[in-house]
């Protein structure tokens, strides 16, 4: 069976091994989550700082190395990397399964945020290298798809089995053992190269006007959005909601997330030039319905239509960071704009935190509307600049 890239075909094991690769980039620290609640039972001497360093010490080392892939992936067979950073990150899960303390599980953690940070660009920059035009575009949502259906499965695996053995949450850590043996299939099929007539080609260097504005668009959104999966089993317990609802809500919205990605070239056909207006609206009343609504069904909807907006807007992010430099400096611009996404799940806690100081509110709805009113404003900036290549959508993506 042989796959449209847009400019030839690859096989299927080939586009297997992408999609693994994407799949992969959602787990780090989802094997920590489960056991959080339990980590003073496990580690009695453990201190409150050395729990939040397990959770906070990977994530603050895959922005850097993120940002180190895309530099070193420029000019640069990008597989070696891809390689290095899979084999890290497995090498690492190993490691977890038999650590007996907690300084151990810092240090190994650590060293996996390492690993991820080499996988995470290097994830889209292998769909941008193989696809190109719309097919780039639906790959892209495929890709964001397996990505958040990953994450769901995965968090309930680990939810699962950590009951019978903490050790075992760590199993999710080898999957990235699985894509590296199907990666070597990328040796074998190398992308063929951009065409000339490439939106990619009329650029002589990174845009970086677009990529600052790229940026910061993805970081107010991704921002904005994990308010969902900061706050939400703190809405649920305050109106006395079966905290199990709040794990199912939590799984709805990355189920949301994922849907789009299913679909992304039908509904950018139907939304057109409106499609970020519509998505980022669709941000600001999920956020706001949770802010306002007391009520399972209420707060439900809420999260999905939040999803629903996120998962659209993201791949279409990251399919434009890739327009705005040449073939070769493609995954550099998605390192940077990707960084932000990692900078955002770091900062949400602490923003939403000093603006609760600094307004002495201390309601759980305030994360959700401090973040409802960012959107809001985020959705009118959408609707005045949506000309802007970041902001709007041009004929190029929906023109027949």
């Amino acid at each position: 069976m042989k796959i449209n890239t847009g400019k030839g075909n690859i096989s299927l094991i080939t586009l297997i091994a992408i999609w693994s690769i994407s799949a992969v980039t959602s787990l780090p620290g989802l094997a920590v989550s489960p056991i959080l609640g339990d980590m003073n039972n496990i580690f009695p001497k453990a201190s409150d700082l050395e729990i939040q360093m397990l959770t906070s010490l990977p994530s603050l080392l895959i922005i850097p190395f993120v940002l180190v892939a895309g530099r070193l992936s420029t000019g640069r067979d990008k597989l070696p990397i891809l390689y290095a950073g899979l084999a890290i990150f497995t090498l690492c899960g190993i490691a977890c399964l038999i650590a007996k303390s907690m300084s151990a599980l810092i240090i190994i953690s650590s060293i996996l945020g390492i690993g991820a940070g080499m996988i995470i660009p290097l994830s889209t920059g292998v769909v941008v290298d193989y696809f190109t035009g719309d097919v780039r575009v639906r790959q892209l949502g495929y890709s964001s798809a397996v990505n958040n259906l990953t994450l769901v499965g995965a968090t309930a695996l680990t939810g699962y089995v950590a009951d019978i053995n903490w050790h075992l949450s760590f199993l999710v850590y080898l999957l990235p053992g699985i894509s590296l043996l199907l990666c070597l299939a990328l040796q074998k099929e190398r992308p063929a190269p951009e065409p000339k007539q490439s939106d990619q080609y009329r650029q002589q260097s990174i845009n970086r006007r677009h990529l600052i504005v790229l940026t910061l668009f993805y970081f107010v959104i991704t921002y904005a959005s994990l308010v969902i999966t900061f706050d939400t089993a703190f809405l649920f317990e305050k109106y006395k909601i079966d905290q199990k609802l709040a794990g199912l809500s939590i799984s709805m919205f990355f189920l949301a997330i994922m849907l789009p990605g299913l679909f992304l070239n039908r509904i950018i056909k139907i939304t057109r030039s409106y499609t970020n207006i519509i998505c980022s609206l669709l941000l600001t009343i999920g956020l706001l319905f949770m802010a306002i609504f007391h009520t399972p069904g209420m707060l439900f909807i809420g999260v999905i239509l939040s999803g629903l907006g996120y998962g659209v807007m993201q791949p279409l992010i990251y399919d434009k960071a890739a327009i705005i430099a040449p073939p070769h400096l493609a995954t550099q611009a998605l390192s940077i704009v990707m960084a932000a996404n990692y900078t955002a799940i770091i900062l949400c806690p602490f923003i939403i935190d000093l603006a609760r100081k600094l307004l002495h509110a201390h309601s759980e709805n305030f994360g959700f509307a401090l973040n409802a009113v960012i959107a809001a404003i985020t959705t009118i900036v959408v609707i005045f600049k949506g000309k802007d290549f970041a902001l709007g959508l041009d004929k190029s993506y929906y023109a027949d």
